[in-house]
């Protein structure tokens, strides 16, 4: 799910991650400073270094057909291990032995000025242009990349998925450097050992060779295989560890000691080795991209590539050293590629510093603006060569003696790192305390309404810091310890927490998506004294689903492993109470593909026979949350992102809603982390900063929501409510009634009922328009506005006809998202609601039709067989009447048991002051073995019934076998007030509500 480099994503798939040139080498004696023991210049190497370089520089700005660009990482390594290990055999062969103090002295004085030059400049202007806590990881960057162990801390990151969400490091090029560096503080006193073993041989330079290539080959060999292995399981760890890249210097090292110079061979096999090699190379940056698992075996190709390029010019014995006039050498030996080879180092430093930084300040850029930045990086790249790099390697008081050239070198580590100290203590002072939040101070979480936070006088929701604070959401992880198990991982522990004695529990199970709920599923077990076992694992999704690990850099087998594992432990344990489900919502587009694939995790689930609830996706920010509120910590609005992006459509959720999945229920939180229908979501809510990254939610914002998600669970039946501080609305009802809904309409005045309750009907039918005018021939066009659907303020839902200008009506008529209410096998389900008609009658009422009823479930698939899958009106009133009624619609379109299209009603059912006050509509389905039958009650007095012996079994079974959703509205005109005498005219009054004080819907099982 990741992109390659530079992408803003933090966990992008590692090959191909930002690959820097190895530190060329100059001319012999320019690399190896004054000395007597120079070998002939290469410049088709200088030339080679030109195509690595632009091959890298090419990558980094997106130039389209040169994704595998990063292979010139590769090409640099094999030109280091040729030119430094060839300085050293001559210098041992020459001498008799290798100078170490002298080598590194040149190393120092030619590599580390122009770097400490970068990263003070980074140093400096990370602190312009980027936010607080960024700027806080790349002044520990700086630290890292000043003392050559830059890639270590990259490897960290980047194996670590919860260090998801942070941008690119302007100096994750420095990784390279420091392979380089690590590799010869070990190759190079390797080398000095070696030479003291075979200086007294009598042909020593032979002996030289041969003992150097004899360690060089299983060294060779060994980091091959390492980096084969790492490949398949860490490609990070592949891509940036010094071990897995030892064999490319390796490689050059055996092209420098074997006696290639004493073999005889034709010039056209050179020729051709010399091409095929650049082949190799541009072959490799064409055809090699994101998805290719790097370095492994595809490394083979740029390495030997560079090896035979770099053969083709050694001359064998007896040939002149000067390049043929069709060779490869003739054409990297041309004075732009020397040009651009000499530049190589500096223009590499610069180059991405120069991207990333201008990222951080304008935003993304298309590849034209960013390869115009990489070239305009040429004039920082030249800068730095003429007046730091030539005059540091030509001096000769600085490298008259080994000390002062190590003495350049620690001052240019020093520098910078003393730079990055200074100013990421300023800027860590500047953050805060990165400490742990300390939870017992939140104040309490709303469990309704538009708002996160409890309305208190204890509970100050004006100005003052975000909690937590940046620093401290970065690290706001779940308190789980090690059970949301890292990609490499098969298997979770065993994770109970709680009661863990108790033969009840709670199982959350899915990605890092669900165990971001932690502390809230454990708060929940522990008040009802159960346990909670969290099975969780890192970017593995739920559904049964192939896909690839950015971690482990292939296809992800331990998630098909572990998911596997899960459920059957799950099987094959007592059954849970409670099993809570998450997973990210967008590791596919196809909904057909994911449908198919959560019903293959699904089906073992619901054969366990535990009530499922699956927590919908909360919206993904897609941006580092944490850093963007550290540049603005008085303004959060500003890291505002946007809704589209951030909340996709749910299949899952929708389908559950219509009563495909049953036993398995939804809940959401997302409309109040993302509430009302503007473009964007908060990043901050009542002073909670809400993501710890750039898809997470922190722990705090899940403390806080707890009772939120608790009301919701206790709403949907799937766990039973408590007494006490902290429980949730819609305990238990008398005599065996348990509550699965409750809809008390809080909120402020004018805003719309939840959304996480309630979907709106549009227009005039549903989509597709099975039947216009849906179905009654009323006249209104129903909206989602505010003036049609509010609430009042006062813990009402307001549902307000009104008429336009031009004579046109429009009204609201709202729908549960829930569609699963049901009767349990054997038992009773009921539906209730508190309504005051609206107050109008007489000729301004003429046409007004308000109503609450149900629909079947099946319903929504495609909005077709009515009335087969049943209609039950609990209470319409036509016209301003004092009268209501109740109806069960089944059967066929005409005649059949319920005398369609009329129903099976009550009759007027007198209510004279049912306009000016609320009062209590019901309907009980009861499926009681013997005793089947619908009851319909007004102020509990029942006045209405249909028993199951009214018509066949079938016919029955298809009205009342399935889940319902119930259904809020008022229409104007249509065949019923048009029966009653009445049709909306110019009299008709609009603006009069219904209005609407609560919806509960209870079950109660079947009777001992």
């Amino acid at each position: 799910m990741h992109s390659p480099a530079p992408s803003p994503l933090p966990v992008p798939a590692p090959p191909p991650g930002p690959s820097a040139p190895s530190l060329p080498a100059a001319r012999s004696g320019g690399e190896s400073g004054p000395s007597p023991h120079r070998s002939a210049f290469r410049p088709d190497i200088e030339g080679l270094r030109a195509v690595a370089v632009l091959a890298v520089l090419a990558f980094h700005a997106g130039v389209p057909g040169l994704a595998g660009g990063f292979v010139g990482v590769d090409v640099f390594f094999v030109v280091s291990g040729y030119l430094i290990t060839g300085l050293l055999v001559r210098e041992a062969v020459t001498t008799g032995r290798i100078r170490l103090l002298d080598f590194f002295s040149r190393r120092a004085r030619r590599l580390l000025p122009s770097a400490a030059v970068v990263l003070g400049a980074v140093a400096l202007a990370g602190a312009w242009l980027t936010v607080p806590l960024r700027r806080a990881d790349l002044e520990q960057d700086v630290v890292a990349a000043a003392l050559s162990a830059a890639n270590w801390r990259f490897v960290a990151q980047r194996t670590d998925y919860l260090a998801a969400g942070h941008e690119q490091s302007p100096l994750l090029h420095f990784w390279s450097l420091a392979v380089e560096e690590q590799f010869y503080l070990l190759w190079a006193p390797l080398l000095a050992l070696i030479v003291l073993g075979a200086a007294r041989a009598v042909r020593r330079g032979r002996a030289v060779r041969a003992a150097v290539a004899l360690a060089a080959v299983p060294l060779v060999l060994a980091s091959f295989a390492l980096s084969l292995r790492w490949t398949d399981h860490s490609a990070s760890l592949a891509y940036l560890a010094t071990p897995s890249r030892v064999w490319q210097f390796g490689v050059g090292a055996l092209v420098a000691l074997l006696p290639w110079h004493l073999m005889r061979g034709p010039r056209p096999l050179r020729l051709l080795c010399g091409w095929a090699g650049i082949t190799a190379i541009g072959w490799s940056a064409v055809a090699y991209d994101a998805a290719t698992p790097y370095p492994g075996h595809a490394a083979l190709v740029p390495t030997l590539g560079a090896a035979a390029v770099i053969l083709a010019a050694i001359p064998g014995r007896g040939e002149r050293s000067t390049p043929g006039g069709y060779g490869i050498g003739r054409l990297l030996g041309g004075r732009a590629p020397r040009a651009v080879g000499r530049l190589s180092y500096t223009l590499y430093l610069w180059h991405w510093p120069v991207l990333v930084l201008a990222e951080a300040r304008f935003g993304p850029q298309e590849w034209p603006v960013k390869a115009a930045l990489t070239l305009a990086a040429a004039l920082p790249a030249y800068a730095t060569m003429r007046w730091v790099e030539q005059p540091l390697r030509r001096s000769r008081t600085v490298s008259e003696f080994p000390r002062r050239g190590l003495s350049v070198g620690i001052t240019a580590v020093v520098l910078p790192v003393v730079l990055a100290l200074v100013v990421g203590t300023t800027t860590l002072n500047l953050l805060g305390p990165a400490t742990p939040v300390q939870l017992g101070g939140l104040p309490p979480g709303a469990d309704s309404g538009p708002h996160l936070l409890a309305r208190t006088g204890a509970a100050p929701l004006g100005a003052g810091p975000v909690v937590p604070g940046p620093a401290q959401a970065r690290k706001d992880f779940p308190p789980d310890g090690a059970c949301e198990v890292a990609p490499a991982v098969t298997r979770s522990p065993d994770c109970l927490f709680g009661a863990v004695d108790s033969p009840d529990r709670i199982v959350l199970l899915g990605d890092s998506h669900a165990g971001q709920w932690f502390s809230a599923m454990l708060a929940m077990a522990a008040q009802r004294g159960w346990a909670l076992q969290e099975l969780v694992k890192q970017g593995c999704p739920l559904p049964q689903l192939a896909v690839d690990s950015p971690q482990l850099g292939r296809a992800y087998r331990e998630c098909d492993t572990w998911r596997a594992d899960a459920l059957e432990r799950l099987r094959q344990q007592p059954k849970p109470r409670l099993i809570v489900i998450s997973s990210l919502n967008r590791y596919t587009a196809d909904s057909g593909l994911l449908a198919e694939a959560w019903e293959k995790t699904l089906a073992p689930l619901r054969a366990i026979g535990a009530p499922i609830v699956y927590i919908e996706d909360t919206p993904v920010p897609g941006t580092d949350v944490p850093a963007c509120i550290s540049g603005s910590p008085e303004e959060p609005a500003a890291c505002a992102f946007s809704r589209a992006n951030a909340q996709q459509p749910d299949p899952l959720a929708r389908r559950i809603a219509a009563g495909g999945l049953p036993g398995v229920r939804a809940v959401s939180v997302n409309p109040v982390l993302c509430p009302g229908d503007g473009p964007t979501c908060p990043a901050v809510l009542d002073r909670i900063l809400l993501y710890r990254d750039d898809a997470h939610l922190t722990n705090v914002a899940v403390v806080v929501l707890t009772r939120r998600l608790e009301r919701l669970l206790t709403d949907s039946g799937a766990l039973p409510a408590v007494g006490g501080a902290g429980a949730a609305s819609g305990p238990a009802g008398p005599a065996g009634w348990t509550e699965v809904f409750r809809e008390e309409f809080d909120g402020p005045a004018g805003s719309p009922p939840s959304s996480g309750n309630w979907l709106h009907d549009i227009g005039t039918c549903y989509p597709g328009c099975p039947a216009a005018q849906w179905g009654t021939g009323e006249v209104e066009t129903m909206t989602d506005s505010t003036d049609n659907v509010r609430l009042d303020g006062k813990g009402a839902l307001e549902i307000v006809p009104t008429r336009t200008a031009d004579g046109a009506w429009r009204s609201g008529r709202i729908e549960t998202r829930r569609s699963d209410f049901a009767a349990p096998a054997g038992g009773i389900l009921r539906i209730e609601a508190a309504i005051a008609l609206p107050d109008v009658t007489g000729a301004k009422a003429a046409g007004y039709w308000p109503a609450f009823w149900t629909l079947g479930a099946p319903l929504r698939d495609g909005y077709t067989g009515w009335p087969g899958i049943g209609e039950l009106d609990i209470m319409e009133s036509v016209n301003g009447r004092d009268s209501v009624f109740a109806t069960m619609h089944c059967g066929i379109l005409e005649g059949g048991p319920c005398r369609e299209p009329a129903g099976l009603s009550s009759g007027p059912q007198p209510c004279g002051d049912c306009r000016t006050g609320f009062h209590t509509y019901a309907v009980e389905v009861d499926r009681s073995p013997g005793a089947e039958e619908v009851r319909w009650y007004l102020d509990g007095r029942v006045h209405h019934r249909v028993a199951a012996s009214r018509m066949d079994p079938d016919t029955w079974t298809r009205a009342v076998d399935h889940g319902l959703f119930l259904i809020l509205n008022v229409a104007i005109g249509g065949g019923l007030p048009l029966a009653d005498g009445a049709t909306p005219g110019p009299a008709t009054e609009p603006g009069h509500p219904m209005r609407v004080d609560r919806v509960t819907v209870s079950t109660r099982g079947r009777a001992a």
